[in-house]
């Protein structure tokens, strides 16, 4: 009965702090969108690529007010998360979306340039900021990605691929409805925010999956673990094909997973045990726990 407890109270502990963590970063994700859009996007008729950018569109071209938009524009895409994400996703993204209105509606920020160039770079900035702490912290307050998720699962587009042809309309209709330099600018835009989504989701220091295929396993097991100080995971081989054609061996197969600062001396490392050694590297786009660095935010 006692681990019981315990176990209950552990778990209520992580679960409290995960909360406390995702109610600080969808803060700041909804204080650094409102900056983005009403000292730079919003005074200077600046759009951005996916549901915010549809939202600043609507809003130029009807005199709705954006506040109103945010909602409305977002609304479907809310629903669309709770059916496929979850229900608590739904409705985190759906505060984080209504406390981003109040805000715009509410706050008045004094205009800091007026250089075009660098309205775009920096609404961009802080535009994706927000919605990058704001998916950090579990919540979106930009429905396009969760409208992607839906779609690639019934088509054969990808989410990336829906989302470019999202923005190629979306910046093409500008073009037409308000003007080619507004669109040009906007596209500026919507690659900076976009940039800084993947910063502050993805991290400098992107992970990378390493597998390695030596008959010197051992010798490059130890090196990883006692030199690098890096954990390693051993999987048995049976066989396979090589120079020499099919080759049955019992050897071990080695992964690890590293940051890209990390894989030049981890290759090098390899290198020197084994020339021969089988390296296949590919990206990892998150992972949790084990003996990685641990990056900021999470």
């Amino acid at each position: 009965m006692k681990n019981v407890t315990e176990t209950i109270e552990v778990n209520s502990r992580i679960i409290y702090k995960r909360y406390i963590k995702d109610f600080i970063l969808i803060s700041l994700g909804i204080v650094m969108a409102s900056i983005g859009l009403k000292e730079f996007l919003l005074p200077n008729k600046f759009l951005d690529g996916g549901a915010m950018g549809l939202s600043l569109l609507a809003e130029l071209k009807t005199g709705i007010e954006l506040s109103i938009l945010i909602i409305l524009i977002n609304a479907p895409f809310i629903f669309i998360g709770a059916k496929q994400i979850s229900v608590q996703f739904a409705i985190k993204s759906a505060l984080a979306i209504l406390s981003l209105s109040i805000l715009v509606h509410y706050i008045t920020l004094p205009t800091i340039t007026d250089d075009k160039l660098l309205i775009a770079v920096f609404g961009g900035f802080f535009l994706g900021a927000g919605i990058g702490l704001s998916i950090r912290g579990g919540a979106v307050i930009d429905g396009t990605e969760v409208l992607a998720l839906y779609v690639s699962k019934r088509t054969s587009l990808s989410v990336g691929d829906f989302i470019s042809v999202f923005n190629v309309i979306l910046f093409s209709f500008s073009a037409l409805l308000i003007n080619i330099e507004t669109a040009m600018y906007s596209m500026l835009t919507y690659f900076s925010a976009s940039k800084t989504v993947d910063f502050i989701i993805n991290g400098i220091e992107e992970y990378i999956g390493v597998t390695i295929i030596s008959e010197k396993s051992v010798s490059i097991k130890n090196t990883i673990v006692n030199k690098l100080g890096r954990g390693v995971t051993v999987y048995n081989s049976e066989s396979g094909f090589g120079k020499s054609g099919v080759k049955n061996n019992d050897n071990k197969i080695l992964f690890c997973v590293v940051t890209r600062l990390e894989v030049t001396s981890l290759i090098l490392e390899i290198e020197k045990i084994d020339e021969e050694a089988f390296v296949v590297q590919h990206s990892i786009k998150d992972t949790k726990g084990g003996m990685i660095k641990k990056r900021p935010l999470h």
